[in-house]
């Protein structure tokens, strides 16, 4: 009696020391940065095609070696996953057709802070079952932000984040507090653009910040804002206003592309403090 009793504890050991991980479907590129970082490989039934995407994507390399889905119920259904990650603004038919097949799901906002940003990083990590690395990957952002930050004494440089879509993130976003973190001020005010919006050229010109940072123009698919952010005429400020090139793939998501993101801006401001 003894004996059987001793092997059906080691057998409730063994079961416990082993629980079922979720497999996970994300339906954003934001969460699917996170996802590739806290989840574990074999959990993560699908990403959202965006991450494939050689010009926006944060994860190229990994998320060419994942499936991916177009963000279909019917895409979704058939990978059978215990638990769906999206955005609170994603399509409703989406969602509801997921709940009516008794997907559960949880839906993200996009955080305009970094609190927001770091706590969306823990749940997304508690929902595939691993809270110890989303508090893990919480410290190695703020290792980097703190490693970005100027040094005590050092003048803050006016920056601008115009991109080739057009929008320059002001206040109230959650790259306006980056960039703060960073040792940039914000010059979106000034131009009349809070949270996102345009800023022509002619008030660019008018008015530069120290520091542009530019985006990359579409390879081979110049439209009118790529034509805008490298138009010839940005030239005749060279003198005044350092321009350094900023991937449009750091400029929306928080979590851990917030690791390069704030490593960027630091080297531009550097860049920008060398010229003035």
């Amino acid at each position: 009696m003894t004996r059987r009793i001793a092997l059906a504890a080691a057998g409730l050991a063994l079961t416990g020391a082993a629980p079922h991980l979720p497999r996970v479907v994300s339906l954003n590129p934001c969460l699917d940065a996170i996802l590739v970082r806290v989840a574990d490989r074999a959990q993560i039934a699908a990403l959202s095609h965006y991450s494939r995407d050689p010009d926006g994507s944060s994860i190229l390399a990994i998320a060419r070696t994942l499936p991916s889905t177009w963000g279909t119920a019917e895409e979704v259904a058939v990978l059978r996953p215990d638990v769906v990650l999206g955005s609170v603004h994603a399509d409703r038919q989406v969602q509801a057709a997921l709940e009516r097949m008794g997907v559960r799901s949880q839906r993200f906002d996009v955080p305009d802070t970094l609190a927001g940003s770091l706590e969306q990083v823990r749940q997304v990590a508690a929902a595939a079952g691993h809270p110890d690395r989303g508090e893990a990957l919480v410290r190695q952002i703020d290792a980097a932000i703190a490693a970005a930050a100027p040094r005590p004494g050092e003048r803050p440089v006016s920056a601008l984040l115009f991109q080739p879509n057009g929008l320059a993130a002001g206040k109230g976003t959650l790259m306006d507090e980056v960039m703060g973190r960073a040792g940039l001020v914000n010059a979106a005010a000034r131009y009349g653009v809070s949270r996102w919006g345009n800023v022509s050229l002619e008030r660019l010109l008018a008015d530069p910040p120290q520091l542009l940072l530019a985006g990359q123009p579409a390879p081979n698919a110049p439209t009118w804002a790529d034509r805008v952010s490298s138009h010839p005429a940005l030239r005749s400020l060279a003198g005044r206003m350092t321009r350094v090139t900023f991937p449009e793939r750091l400029a929306y998501c928080g979590g851990p592309v917030l690791i390069e993101t704030v490593a960027a801006l630091a080297a531009a401001r550097r860049a920008a403090e060398m010229r003035a």
